[in-house]
């Protein structure tokens, strides 16, 4: 799964949540989920109906979800949207760190002035895809992650734009500098920081029920999904010494390891009505 097609947390918190609940339930359930269910759901995490129906209506608007009446009121997943969660599942949950032999990608662009939201749309591709910026126009990426660029780029119909290399860094700084520089790891620092706070007692506290794993599982695994896309694996070699997003990936491992399958069982309890 991915962050692409969340809200900004700050104008809707609660559609994380529910692309969260639908990425990991709805998919197996013939892409479909009742609104009754998810407003249940989301009620074990502490939010009112209103609210909820509120969000998933705003999801709507945006081509998320679409209505579709099956054994009464519910959403399905976009195409679009399925999509963007299958690749997403690949970078969350099967990330491979890359290491220096991967080389890196290149990738520039030029668009028409007359079609500036293309650039715009290639800006916040790449940003997603953990792109960093080398230079105005030159996107930097560990070289691991071609094929998912070139597929994402693609599939956003933005290929035509867009030139894409693949090398090594030849000259002439000290490539760990050149990374500093590209990527902002003060603010990924912070993030993983962020997540090791808050999820940490997690762990620490156990599973105590199903639905307790529910309501630890899916924040926590919202929280998470952004990180990969922030930062792309760049190899460790690269980063500062006792780089906390190795604990931070640790953690993350350890926890879904844990409460992926007890949260699951809450979830289809509630989908079925049991």
């Amino acid at each position: 799964m991915t962050t692409e097609t969340t809200a900004p947390a700050g104008r809707d918190r609660l559609g994380p949540l529910i692309i969260t609940i639908f990425g990991l339930y709805a998919r197996g359930e013939h892409n479909w989920l009742s609104v009754a269910s998810v407003v249940q759901l989301m009620a074990d995490l502490g939010f009112e109906g209103a609210a909820v129906r509120s969000s998933i209506s705003r999801l709507k608007r945006r081509g998320v979800v679409r209505a579709e009446r099956r054994d009464g009121a519910g959403y399905a997943l976009s195409e679009s949207t399925l999509e963007t969660l299958a690749e997403g599942d690949t970078r969350i949950f099967e990330r491979r760190r890359a290491t220096v032999a991967d080389g890196w990608l290149v990738v520039v662009f030029s668009v028409p002035e007359s079609e500036r939201e293309k650039r715009h749309a290639l800006r916040t591709s790449l940003t997603q895809l953990g792109f960093g910026t080398a230079a105005p126009g030159v996107w930097v990426a560990p070289g691991n992650l071609a094929v998912e660029t070139r597929r994402t780029l693609e599939r956003r119909g933005l290929a035509e734009y867009v030139d894409i290399f693949a090398g090594e860094h030849f000259a002439f700084e000290d490539l760990r500098s050149k990374v500093r520089a590209w990527w902002d790891l003060d603010e990924l620092t912070d993030l993983y920081a962020d997540f090791l706070r808050r999820h940490r007692p997690v762990a620490e506290a156990g599973v105590s029920s199903v639905r307790q794993a529910f309501q630890d599982y899916v924040p926590m695994l919202t929280a998470w999904r952004r990180l990969p896309y922030s930062d792309p694996g760049l190899p460790l070699s690269l980063l500062p010494p006792g780089w906390n997003g190795v604990t931070a990936e640790a953690l993350f491992e350890e926890l879904n390891g844990t409460l992926s399958a007890p949260a699951r069982e809450h979830a289809l309890a509630v989908i079925h009505g049991r």
